[in-house]
């Protein structure tokens, strides 16, 4: 399956130089750029894409604020978030938009690829330091855990955008007991989504 991706950067070295990686790797395609929100939100619910890379700091509309629209109009596409910042703020409100990925940009072409396939097969890609960082900020509990030690940890490992085979052989756990234990989870903190899980994570401070 070819992985259709859109772009909204405003820097245009970047945008076109980006569409062009894309579109010069096998099996993958990129034929909708846009430099601002607005004609992104304006256009983009017409395209069947797989996956948007959406800068944050944007002329007029941020980013976060165009996955927010976009989001409910557009359920079978993933966000990722392509940018500098790194400060929690941004991150958790990118998270709690609808975002599934949070990538920065200084990330090399193959990895950016690998990220792209890998939220398309249900992960939540984060940059390694995002993503200590979304665990090393959020470590003390704001409300009661209604999740085991286990869950706990499998719960961490998803929030570092591991998929299920790499939990299980971390973990020491066999595929299947690993999906009963992420079932649980979303059971557990009322979501349906490994996104919404993360960022329920983050929200209530549960690692």
């Amino acid at each position: 399956m070819e992985i259709r991706i859109a772009i909204v950067e405003d820097d245009a070295e970047i945008r076109e130089t980006l569409g062009l990686i894309i579109n010069g790797s096998e099996g993958f395609s990129c034929e909708n750029l846009y430099p601002d929100a607005e004609s992104a939100i304006e256009d983009l619910p017409n395209h069947a894409v797989n996956v948007v890379l959406m800068d944050i700091e944007l002329p007029g509309i941020s980013g976060i604020e165009a996955v927010r629209k976009l989001n409910p109009n557009m359920s079978k596409t993933d966000f990722i978030m392509l940018t500098v910042k790194q400060d929690d703020e941004s991150v958790f409100n990118s998270l709690c938009a609808g975002a599934t990925g949070y990538l920065m940009k200084d990330i090399p072409p193959k990895d950016l690829l690998n990220k792209i396939t890998e939220v398309v097969k249900g992960g939540a890609p984060m940059s390694s330091n995002i993503a200590r960082q979304v665990i090393n900020s959020f470590n003390v509990p704001s409300v009661p855990s209604p999740l085991s030690k286990r869950e706990t940890e499998i719960l961490r490992l998803l929030c570092n955008g591991m998929n299920y085979r790499s939990i299980a052989t971390e973990l020491f756990l066999s595929s299947h007991t690993v999906k009963t234990h992420v079932k649980n989870i979303y059971r557990k903190l009322h979501v349906h989504t490994r996104a919404e899980a993360v960022t329920k994570a983050i929200k209530d401070n549960l690692l």
